[in-house]
């Protein structure tokens, strides 16, 4: 694909969005953003006015119909990010575009995976059952929950006074540094 249109897809706050296309904004080539939410409420949109990036607002009846699927074929992307976006991905869209489709999930695959396993949902199940490393994944998207082939993983080990939000936070550290990396090693390809 010729394309330098990315498409990163959130449902919350946005800072791994805003990350992302701050790690990218005085690199080559110059690529094109567009940020889809399925939340009219998410931080993410007060991030894209303020980056002076294109977003759209849908709803889960659109995701589900094939519109988004679309309206994603007429852009063309070379990349579909989801970063931190809360709904199961629609299998017609990973069919369509299989290993161009990527995720962040704040635990080491396949521990602490699947439905549910999110935010800090993920980080107080890891300090509940006392484990002494946690990390990031960055996975290809496939049609179950988190089970997409693994990109790269970073461990963390974990000290035995944090609480699940200090774990939350050395987490969200690792995809701050680590993601946009990623996704450039990716886009290099």
């Amino acid at each position: 694909m010729n394309s330098n249109q990315i498409i990163i897809f959130a449902s919350g706050s946005g800072s791994n969005a805003e990350n992302i296309i701050n790690y990218f904004s005085n690199k080559s080539p110059n690529y094109k953003w567009l940020i889809y939410t399925n939340n009219p409420k998410a931080r993410v949109i007060e991030r894209a006015k303020k980056l002076q990036i294109d977003y759209r607002i849908f709803t889960k009846d659109e995701l589900y119909s094939g519109s988004i699927l679309n309206c994603i074929n007429s852009l063309n992307p070379k990349l579909i990010i989801l970063a931190g976006f809360l709904l199961k991905f629609p299998v017609e869209i990973i069919n369509v575009y299989n290993k161009k489709i990527i995720n962040i999930h704040p635990a080491l695959l396949p521990k602490y995976g699947g439905k549910g396993m999110y935010g800090i949902n993920v980080h107080k199940a890891i300090i509940k059952n006392k484990e002494e490393v946690s990390g990031i994944t960055i996975h290809y998207v496939s049609k179950k929950y988190d089970e997409g082939p693994v990109i790269f993983q970073k461990e963390l080990k974990i000290n035995s006074s944090y609480t699940p939000n200090d774990l939350a936070n050395k987490i969200h550290d690792l995809e701050m540094k680590y993601f946009p990396k990623i996704i450039e090693n990716l886009l290099n390809l």
